[in-house]
């Protein structure tokens, strides 16, 4: 969730009415590191109002992207580059209690540009800010939609993933609605060893109600 122009309060306030939890916001605005005028001192104000939104709502994560990279640079280049400035980020929220996540995304749908757009991508920069406060978002819908196949992907990283998102693919909507084997995937991610929330994620095709009950009754399968 994006916090910008959000009731914070009022949020804070329905979650402790109903007791759901929050499990994930988003680093606002969303910040490509490789343009002149996005510069660190944008994402570093960002990152001070998630924390602080964190911390009025209960949630332990915040989330950030990539951007395009830098053109003309290699990847291995970009990669230690986004790599220094989350190091400096993980010491700016030290003691916080909130941990940095780390999101790849598809580019062949949603977010055409993308430096990091594979797993390993992602993966390979939490591995050089070396830090149990950074670490990576896994996205099912986003690998999927990429080419990946998870069961690979959570074999490779499981040890980095904080956290998981879900929708189908194609299409983004509930599970079921796309070509995504179910089951096998939740399997995937006990056969990893991820104990972890499960975000929903999808623009929903039926009731809130009705897409969760179906979610609960495969992670029950699973």
């Amino acid at each position: 969730m994006g916090t910008a122009s959000k009731d914070l309060p009022s949020i804070a306030g329905a979650l402790a009415d109903t007791g759901v939890s929050m499990t994930s916001i988003v680093v606002e605005p969303r910040t490509d590191f490789a343009l002149p005028w996005e510069t660190a001192d944008a994402f570093s104000a960002g990152l001070d109002r998630a924390v602080e939104a964190a911390h009025l709502l209960g949630c332990p994560r915040v989330v950030t992207g990539s951007g395009v990279g830098y053109g003309g640079a290699t990847r291995t280049a970009n990669h230690e580059r986004l790599a220094g400035i989350f190091r400096r980020a993980v010491d700016r929220i030290e003691g916080s209690g909130v941990a940095l996540l780390l999101e790849a995304v598809n580019t062949r749908v949603d977010h055409p540009g993308a430096l990091l757009d594979h797993t390993a991508d992602a993966a390979d920069v939490v591995r050089r800010v070396g830090s149990d406060s950074f670490r990576l978002l896994y996205d099912l819908y986003h690998s999927v939609t990429q080419g990946e196949d998870p069961t690979v992907e959570l074999a490779a990283f499981a040890d980095l993933v904080e956290y998981v998102q879900i929708a189908d693919s194609a299409g983004r909507g509930e599970p079921g609605t796309g070509g995504i084997d179910w089951p096998a995937r939740l399997s995937d991610l006990r056969t990893a060893g991820y104990a972890g929330p499960i975000g929903l994620e999808y623009a929903p095709t039926t009731t809130t109600e009705a897409s969760a009950e179906y979610i609960r009754r495969l992670a029950r399968s699973a």
